[in-house]
């Protein structure tokens, strides 16, 4: 990998794991669309750590209140707020865990094609269009019930679809139940934190048992680079749609879909 595959690769997959415009279907894209040798897996390990890396640390406290809450609720001090937030995380995972160790082989080869993809883009755009235009909810994550969390962590088992995007997904289902928007962003990102660290213990397994050399000082800069710019996407992310909405996102959802349409058709 030469240093401009390093850094586009980090930054996409910063942007694009918590925009809702599927990271998977651009980390797909990016190597049909140039002339890049896939970038490996030790590399993929690395960017899903830094991803989680931003995650973990713009929420760590609330996840420090979560955890401890949470802990608490196990040896019976009661359910609170924290704690009742946590389980819903725990909860919404079950689906998409369960799919991905079912279904991971055939999506991994039958479901990466651009068509498919664009597909997904277009679809789950288009939903995600109809749930921001109609949402008027003002209910927040600590709100939630155990069937919001259920009906939410099936959505999210959706995203194993290239293209659908899980935090599209997740989004568009929690306003569609009622959330408002930043309180669905913030719930989908807390959602990510299980889902990154399963998609990467399941790559390292696989890492292992490959045994290849690794390029470190590769790994550690492209790592930085996915955990910086995943920070600020989720940062911006919030703000921005506090003010504007989903509506940009849907629109290059629905320009993206199209162009691949147009190029693999």
């Amino acid at each position: 990998m030469d240093w401009l595959q390093v850094v586009i690769l980090a930054i996409v997959q910063g942007l694009t794991e918590f925009l809702p415009v599927s990271s998977s279907a651009h980390l797909i894209l990016v190597p049909v669309l140039t002339d890049w040798s896939d970038q490996g897996l030790a590399f993929d390990v690395a960017l899903h750590i830094g991803s989680l890396a931003a995650v973990v640390f713009y929420f760590r406290h609330e996840l420090v209140k979560m955890t401890l809450s949470w802990s608490g609720s196990l040896v019976g001090r009661g359910v609170d707020a924290d704690a009742r937030l946590a389980w819903w995380v725990v909860l919404a995972t079950i689906p998409v865990g369960l799919g991905g160790l079912i279904f991971h082989d055939d999506i991994a080869e039958g479901m990466r094609s651009p068509l498919i993809i664009a597909f997904g883009l277009i679809a789950f755009g288009l939903l995600l269009a109809y749930a921001d235009l109609r949402q008027s909810g003002s209910r927040d994550e600590y709100q939630l019930t155990l069937r919001d969390a259920l009906l939410i962590g099936l959505a999210q088992a959706l995203a194993l679809i290239p293209g659908t995007s899980r935090s599209g997904i997740t989004i568009t289902a929690a306003l569609l139940l009622g959330m408002n928007r930043e309180a669905a962003a913030r719930f989908s990102f807390l959602m990510s934190i299980p889902v990154i660290v399963m998609a990467g213990g399941m790559e390292v397994v696989a890492l292992v048992r490959d045994a290849a050399e690794v390029e470190w000082v590769t790994l550690v800069v492209g790592g930085l680079l996915s955990a910086i710019s995943a920070y600020l996407c989720i940062h911006y992310f919030l703000a921005f749609i506090k003010r504007v909405g989903m509506q940009p996102f849907v629109i290059y959802r629905l320009l993206l879909g199209a162009w691949l349409l147009w190029l693999f058709w």
